[in-house]
């Protein structure tokens, strides 16, 4: 994407950022914070250290006989891909499976909602890419999801007026494909992580589509995050970097908002920091953004080279919300939220991750039980699929209906699966039933991913 040409050195940093053949080919070692100077400044050591490793066995998460342990059995997978290739012990679990996690970008989605308002097509991508922004602060944290079981699903209600679905459609490779939608907008989503175990780091690439439709205009918008990198995930402190591009494009009228996402290096320099511009469709700058995916995003409309314009001011678009002090696993408050029962509608689906034995015995700190449980859902799930194979059968999802449509991204083809309508139309027969006024007794209901028959011949 190019942009006019431009003296670079008395322009600024925005120009430079904004010229040659990568608009942030100039921007991989700076940044407008880190220009304006540090407060605060986290040291990191990107291999870890021995005051790291003792830090993370105070936390809970290694004791030094586990880890040297996990170290030898992991040593042979060095290369592969993590998603399936070993069973992983519970204890770097966090009591949350993959689905809730994709119900986290859910948070804020008021943004969305601001965004179908507004009528200035960059003020759409502004608050529509604070909204995909937004979620890093959760992604922050270092615990494992539970894979899902196929099959299983989680549903969220009860926030901004959204109904939240995602289901489990393939088990190898794992995929899931998720809805959204209230009077504002539809979000669509199907997600195929890819890693790449490097000894003490993992690589993920977000092998995935997202689409979000806006409902006034009927504008849909595509997005593309960067890749993230787990550091120390055995030795020293773990935590988690996403250096990269993120690219949001209106794919009714060809603006976008790319934004880089800064590498942290040594000392914490660059760790957080976003910065970027909303495009038009001629591929001239429109709005600057700049900020942190762990505080705040801001913008300001800007010329042609990227400078801001004169009698404009930088305005925050979004900051994160307050944060439980002291969590275990670094939660926020909406993570507790959508673990509660809070946001399950009336006559909640068996299949949900809330009701998963070994994630609700790990929130109750029952470790030695999750990981029993989880074994005993691994077995079930073999089983399943021995029987459902001795038949002659396919799984099929229930909630979601696989397409002819392959599309490319940057780090390989995805099957697109897509919202077949049906969850609306039994979550309707439920509300119309009286179910949804209902409190359920959740403790009666048994996690049974399997219970609807979704074994097709064909």
């Amino acid at each position: 994407m190019g942009s006019p040409k431009k003296n670079e050195e008395s322009k600024g940093f925005f120009a430079a950022m904004s010229s040659g053949l990568s608009m942030f080919s100039n921007a991989m070692h700076r940044s407008v914070n880190g220009m304006l100077g540090y407060e605060g400044v986290e040291v990191v050591n990107p291999e870890g250290g021995k005051d790291d490793a003792e830090e993370e066995a105070q936390r809970g998460r290694w004791r030094q006989e586990e880890r040297d342990s996990y170290w030898k059995m992991m040593q042979k997978y060095i290369g592969s891909d993590v998603t399936s290739m070993v069973t992983l012990p519970v204890i770097i679990f966090e009591p949350m499976t993959m689905l809730q996690k994709m119900a986290e970008l859910m948070e804020y989605s008021y943004l969305l909602d601001r965004a179908d308002e507004s009528e200035d097509p960059y003020m759409r991508l502004v608050y529509a890419s604070s909204w995909a922004i937004s979620v890093y602060f959760a992604y922050q944290r270092t615990w494992k999801p539970f894979n899902p079981i196929l099959g299983e699903t989680y549903e969220m209600a009860n926030h901004g007026g959204i109904t939240f679905l995602a289901e489990q459609v393939s088990h190898h490779p794992p995929m899931s494909a998720g809805h959204a939608e209230n009077e504002h907008f539809t979000y669509d989503v199907t997600s195929k992580l890819k890693t790449k175990f490097l000894g003490n780091s993992v690589d993920v690439y977000p092998v995935g589509r997202t689409r979000v439709t806006l409902k006034r205009d009927g504008v849909v918008l595509d997005l593309v995050p960067p890749p993230t990198k787990v550091h120390n995930l055995i030795f020293g402190r773990t935590w988690i970097d996403s250096p990269g591009e993120m690219v949001m494009t209106n794919l009714t009228t060809g603006d976008k908002a790319v934004l880089y996402f800064q590498p942290c290096g040594w000392f914490g320099t660059g760790r957080y920091e976003v910065d970027g511009y909303i495009y038009n469709s001629s591929e001239e700058p429109k709005m600057l953004m700049t900020g942190k995916w762990n505080e705040r995003m801001s913008y300001q409309p800007c010329d042609s080279d990227g400078e801001p314009l004169p009698e404009t001011e930088m305005k925050e678009v979004w900051h994160v919300a307050d944060v439980p002090p002291n969590d275990k696993f670094q939660y926020t408050y909406f993570a507790h939220k959508i673990n509660s029962f809070d946001t399950a509608p009336g006559k909640l689906l068996a299949s949900d991750s809330r009701l998963r034995p070994d994630r609700y015995a790990l929130e109750m700190g029952d470790l030695s039980k999750a990981g029993n449980e989880k074994s005993s859902l691994e077995e079930k799930q073999r089983t399943e699929k021995r029987n459902r194979e001795a038949k002659g059968h396919n799984f099929r999802p229930r909630w979601f209906d696989l397409t002819e449509e392959v599309t490319p991204t940057p780090w390989g083809d995805l099957e697109i699966y897509q919202y077949n309508g049906k969850y609306t139309q039994h979550r309707a027969a439920v509300d119309n039933s009286g179910g949804g006024d209902v409190d359920v007794d959740v403790s009666s209901i048994e996690f049974n991913p399997w219970q609807y028959g979704n074994l097709s011949t064909e």
